[in-house]
């Protein structure tokens, strides 16, 4: 019996050493051969012969400045998706962090008012800002209380009277000597260092008033967080627009220096052109470091608090923690692109940080290319931008064509053309985003997660 059952089982064939080995040098250059990046080829060669048409189109000046404005939002974008791709945080008041950036670059940069340090008001003014340390002081060591048994009612009572008297207070004082520098030295003027010094600075005050900003409103879900992060930005441009014996508000401040040699120094494309390499540069190191972040356990981390939050924090993950980290970091990006933005523009002008400018135009770059894809954002930026800057004169030339047109066939005579054009521009974008969203909503060139068995 049991000989019939030990033959009636079929026996299975047990590969040799030799059979193995042989099979395991077929299968290796198969999984060893890397893929070529094909997409990512193709697209960056479009967008090189595209950039080529504009230089031969519109002159080597034109498009080098072009690149150059184009290399500074492409630092915006990299902020912007560290903090939307990496982190799932979508940040709306880019704007405001893009002024406090040129707002240093000027203030660091400009020449001394030497009739405003040879005057009794920046003592004046030094007493108004340790007022203002003092009542925040105050107000943080209230909230402490709690340590020698306050009960909270209390404390919320006594911070929020100590707050307002000490405003009221330190409000009357600021305008006293604001008021006085306006009337006497029209402003304070700048320090007179070098400009990488303003852009360096820049990036650590947007860095630090992004913490306190997430400190306050990462808590928010993220569609109060759009909200809480747009009316700050609002605010910050306010108090810049407004503070005349600071910025000199509506009257704008210029021209602003170079960190390479001028116009005027070596003609307009060499200085553009050093300009650029500067960019570059910046841009190089940027993308470098977030690489290695982005593939390192902390990258890891922040993808894994974004696509799951609960299954991080049950790992023991400090969820808050790192999700002020990388709202930092994205602000501090923010803040070293305006300040090189409008180093090179040459003009500090409060008015001049438009929504649609800045936290649209980067939000569409950052969708094009792809979130969370370093790579991808690059390439969205200098596409969009190149798009948003042509689609004006290209819409002009289709104008004036269908308008000599139509006035040979039916003596149509529009006028304001320019005008129309630019508004054009608005027309393209809208339009752009909407095929992107229809046919690659991941990007053109989409986030790459490493897949591990």
């Amino acid at each position: 019996m049991n000989d019939s059952d030990s033959t009636s089982q079929p026996r299975r064939s047990t590969p040799q050493p030799s059979q193995n080995a042989s099979q395991h040098r077929r299968d290796a250059p198969a999984l060893a051969r890397p893929t070529l990046p094909l997409r990512e080829l193709v697209l960056f060669g479009g967008l090189a012969v595209i950039v080529l048409g504009v230089f031969s189109m519109m002159g080597p000046a034109y498009a080098t400045r072009m690149l150059v404005e184009a290399s500074c939002y492409a630092i915006l974008a990299l902020g912007l998706t560290i903090q939307w791709g990496y982190a799932g945080q979508f940040n709306a008041g880019i704007m405001g962090f893009v002024a406090l950036g040129g707002f240093s670059a000027t203030f660091f940069s400009i020449p001394v008012n030497h009739a405003f340090w040879q005057s009794d008001l920046p003592a004046r003014l030094g007493w108004v800002l340790l007022a203002i340390i003092a009542v925040v002081a105050i107000v943080f060591a209230i909230t402490r209380l709690d340590r020698i048994g306050v009960p909270k009612l209390l404390r919320t009572i006594l911070a929020v009277v100590a707050g307002l008297i000490g405003y009221l207070v330190v409000v009357s004082w600021l305008r006293s000597v604001t008021g006085d520098i306006e009337s006497q030295v029209e402003f304070i003027g700048g320090l007179g260092l070098p400009v990488w010094l303003g852009w360096i600075v820049g990036g650590a005050l947007a860095g630090g008033i992004g913490y306190v900003i997430g400190h306050i409103c990462l808590g928010l879900r993220s569609d109060y967080l759009v909200i809480a992060t747009l009316g700050i930005a609002e605010i910050i441009k306010a108090f810049l627009k407004n503070s005349d014996w600071l910025t000199r508000g509506t009257a704008t401040i210029s021209p602003l220096p170079w960190p390479v040699p001028t116009p005027g120094d070596v003609g307009f494309l060499s200085a553009r052109a050093f300009y650029l390499a500067v960019t570059v540069v910046m841009i190089a190191v940027i993308f470098f470091l977030l690489h290695r972040a982005y593939h390192a356990p902390w990258g890891r981390m922040i993808r894994a608090i974004r696509d799951n939050e609960v299954s991080a924090a049950a790992m023991g993950k400090s969820i808050n923690r790192r999700r002020q980290e990388i709202f930092v970091f994205g602000c501090i990006l923010m803040g070293v692109g305006g300040a090189a933005l409008t180093s090179f523009n040459g003009i500090f002008d409060p008015q001049g940080y438009l929504p649609l400018n800045h936290t649209f135009l980067v939000l569409v770059m950052v969708i094009l290319g792809g979130p969370g894809n370093n790579l991808g954002t690059l390439f969205g930026a200098v596409l969009v931008y190149v798009i948003w800057i042509m689609s004006g004169p290209l819409a002009l030339a289709l104008m004036h064509l269908v308008t000599a047109l139509g006035g040979d066939w039916f003596g149509w005579q529009p006028g304001n053309l320019d005008s129309r054009a630019l508004q054009a521009r608005v027309f393209v974008i809208g339009l752009l985003i909407l095929m992107v969203l229809r046919f690659a909503p991941r990007g053109l060139i989409p986030e790459k997660v490493a897949q591990h068995d």
